[in-house]
């Protein structure tokens, strides 16, 4: 089981951030990645919105980075921790200027990139930026085939009803010679489109129960060609409705109590899960987040390392 790093201090949902949080400076969050990088963290994560309703700010809050642009200066002050979004929203931004970003991040960095893309659920956001919601499924897959075109084909050429380029040229390609991708959501189509493109799935309202049921939805795709699925889920996404309302679920409540977090990631891994965040207690500061997280680097991690 791999353990992940949520970058604090990168959003302001009701039911995952903690207040104090707010109050940190921009080196000490870049203090709390360093230390992450150092500790063996396996990924740092970080979320997106690029404009958010007056309406879901209560829930949802209206405090988000770029996450291409914050994992490039992530990647600047680490040296071995992967670079993930969690999610990235695909079909808000032009597909080449995406593969362009995520292609120069992998590059500059050694590699370390992997990010999730999802459809998205606001459908507001959708419409100040001028995309169309109702259309973002089909966006989504065929931005997801032009990017893999542009990051491995030398000649990369493509004609789709949202994007189209040739007789063009594409370089750097990523360093990675498959930039491996997670794709976000629960719906059927997002299902079919993990079997088709993608190296992992992130499950968000899916019960745990069904991870199981879900992988052999996504392996029965026609497209599916045997490659590895990893599957990312965060126990604090338990207490996380689909509009980001809290849920109340105790099993997303952090702890520090090893022996309940190690039997969590088996109960996980049970279920095909390779990638998790220990969830945390309440804390109440930045010295005290570091302190949890060089208590889940030598109580927990090394303990669940071959779940």
């Amino acid at each position: 089981m791999r353990i992940n790093f949520a970058v604090p201090n990168t959003m302001k949902v009701a039911a995952m951030s903690q207040p104090w949080e707010q109050d940190m400076s921009t080196a000490q969050m870049l203090d709390t990645v360093k230390l992450a990088d150092e500790l063996g963290f396996y990924a740092a994560m970080l979320g997106e919105h690029f404009i958010v309703p007056n309406e879901h700010i209560p829930l949802s809050g209206d405090h988000y980075l770029h996450t291409t642009v914050a994992l490039g200066v992530i990647a600047g002050h680490t040296s071995r921790i992967r670079l993930k979004s969690s999610v990235t929203v695909l079909p808000l931004q032009n597909p080449v200027v995406q593969a362009k970003a995520w292609s120069t991040l992998d590059w500059l960095s050694g590699g370390r990139c992997a990010p999730i893309f999802g459809v998205g659920w606001l459908k507001e956001e959708y419409d100040i930026l001028n995309v169309d919601f109702h259309q973002r499924g089909k966006m989504c897959d065929e931005y997801l085939e032009a990017m893999r075109i542009l990051w491995t084909e030398d000649k990369p050429k493509f004609s789709g009803q949202f994007t189209a380029f040739d007789n063009a040229a594409f370089a750097p390609k990523p360093a990675q010679k498959r930039l491996p991708i997670m794709l976000g959501g629960d719906a059927a189509p997002v299902l079919k489109r993990v079997g088709k493109f993608a190296d992992g799935w992130s499950p968000f309202q899916t019960p745990p129960e069904k991870f199981k049921e879900c992988m052999d939805i996504i392996k029965s795709q026609p497209e599916y060609d045997g490659r590895h699925i990893d599957i990312f889920f965060a126990l604090e996404m338990l207490n996380v409705g689909a509009h980001h309302e809290i849920k109340g679920d105790d099993r997303a409540k952090g702890a520090w109590d090893s022996a309940k977090i190690i039997d969590q990631c088996g109960w996980l891994a049970e279920l095909g899960v390779t990638e998790t965040i220990v969830p945390r207690p309440p804390l109440e500061g930045v010295e005290a987040y570091k302190d949890h997280m060089r208590w889940v680097a030598s109580e927990i991690m090394p303990k669940v390392a071959d779940l």
